[in-house]
């Protein structure tokens, strides 16, 4: 298989498109959980489509699966929401500010970046994150988790190729095609 290729986006339009992901995905994301707060919490789990798909409401005090849940306050606060902002922050710098940020590569940072603001929301309003999907079959089930976990996967997800397979650029990809197209001076002569 083939690198991913794109071309750079450009820097005025890296803003409109992060304040547009960053908006929606925290909208729906903040959205859902007020609904989850008001209607599933200490709701018993209700499944859907035979018990592939569960609302499960689940105050998540950690991170992913429950990381760190356990912590002292202060140390999980430090850890969760302050280490996390700034990790957000440097990511953001870094896909509004860098050179040659490719659009691929910039859609699944601001996935990243969206997700982990929605939860940082959270965790400052409630000091925990409001958990309430689940899916799996049978026994094998995931995590419960909510619509920022889903930005976050889908841009981890994204990443996925270019760590395998790793990117090019569509310019250069062109002009090298053309160079081998075009026979040499020496060559036309003979």
């Amino acid at each position: 298989m083939a690198a991913i290729t794109s071309e750079p986006i450009s820097k005025k339009s890296r803003w409109l498109w992060f304040c547009t992901i960053c908006i929606v995905v925290v909208g729906i994301d903040q959205w859902m959980k007020q609904y989850a707060l008001v209607n599933w919490q200490g709701v018993p789990p209700r499944s859907f489509f035979y018990d592939i798909f569960r609302i499960q409401f689940a105050p998540n005090p950690g991170a992913f699966l429950g990381l760190f849940g356990n912590l002292p306050d202060h140390v999980r606060f430090i850890i969760l929401t302050v280490l996390n902002g700034v990790i957000l922050a440097g990511v953001s710098a870094y896909i509004l500010f860098g050179k040659n940020v490719s659009k691929y590569i910039f859609i699944a940072f601001a996935l990243v970046v969206a997700g982990g603001i929605g939860n940082m929301i959270d965790r400052v309003r409630f000091d925990f994150v409001v958990d309430f999907f689940n899916i799996g079959i049978g026994g094998l089930r995931s995590g419960i988790f909510n619509i920022a976990d889903m930005a976050i996967s889908g841009g981890f997800v994204m990443m996925i190729p270019l760590a395998i397979w790793g990117e090019t650029e569509e310019k250069q990809d062109s002009q090298s095609e053309s160079k081998q197209a075009e026979p040499s001076a020496g060559t036309a002569a003979s």
